[in-house]
């Protein structure tokens, strides 16, 4: 199968530290990829070079066998989309309004708004749930509204590659597990790739069926899931040992907190 991603040798490095440092893997087309690693590792670093964010990398991204570098930003916007960290910014439109944004890879000022851009913005509620607040201002939502309609407009764009930088930050524990239950529908019904940051160690292992950890801006592991509940992967990444316990519906192993 020829991967939908190809990175080789990726480096970023800012005021003379490196951030990533040769970095190399694939992704292949409708896979979930959990992203993990410490503080500092270069997980949001990742995703912004492969958004082209940060533009000073070395090494080489290909995306669909293109390489990054012949591709237009229009063009790579119906190709990925990007849902970053929450930073508690507001915005002065209704939640139609801000989930139509999401279609500007095919807007021009010189276009009106089509049917199948209605369609699109139409299907991305329905899927997330959040039809019922199409007509709400945005700064009246809660948090996790927020996040959802955040990942509404990510899936109006119709990018097949979904990136998400810790999509559940801040959220309680109902609306994060609402989140994630979306990204696996979007995964396993809409076929859409997923590349998601996140510190929920648990929710990488039992979400997709791979993960890579970074630390220190190099991959110390690319695997399945399944694998990474063990001192031998987490304790080099973390600097510290795990507690692990049986997940009592999967029967996954999980970890558990320890007590001080």
């Amino acid at each position: 199968m020829k991967p939908i991603i190809e990175i080789q040798n990726l480096s970023f490095t800012i005021a003379g530290k490196a951030i990533l440092q040769s970095i190399t893997f694939q992704i292949n087309s409708g896979d979930y990829i959990s992203i993990i690693g410490p503080n500092g590792a270069g997980k949001s670093t990742l995703l912004k070079c492969l958004m082209r964010i940060n533009t000073t990398w070395t090494g080489e991204i290909f995306l669909d066998g293109l390489s990054l570098s012949h591709i237009s930003q229009r063009e790579l916007a119906k190709k990925m989309s990007y849902v970053p960290q929450t930073d508690g910014r507001l915005f002065p439109f209704t939640v139609e309004a801000f989930v139509l944004l999401g279609r500007y890879p095919y807007l021009s000022p010189f276009t009106t708004i089509s049917p199948a851009d209605r369609e699109a913005v139409n299907t991305a509620l329905e899927l997330t749930q959040t039809k019922a607040l199409a007509h709400r201002h945005f700064d009246t939502l809660s948090g996790g509204e927020r996040q959802t309609v955040l990942i509404a407009a990510a899936l109006a764009q119709g990018a097949p590659i979904v990136l998400l930088d810790e999509p559940t930050t801040f959220l309680d524990p109902r609306h994060e597990i609402d989140i994630f239950r979306l990204l696996k529908k979007i995964n396993q019904e809409y076929q859409r790739t997923i590349i998601a940051v996140t510190h929920n160690i648990n929710q990488a292992a039992l979400q997709g069926k791979r993960v890579i950890i970074l630390k220190a801006g190099q991959v110390l592991f690319d695997g399945k899931s399944t694998e990474i509940m063990d001192n031998r992967i987490l304790q080099p990444a973390y600097q510290k040992s795990f507690l692990f316990t049986r997940h009592p519906e999967t029967h996954q192993l999980i970890t558990v907190p320890e007590v001080n």
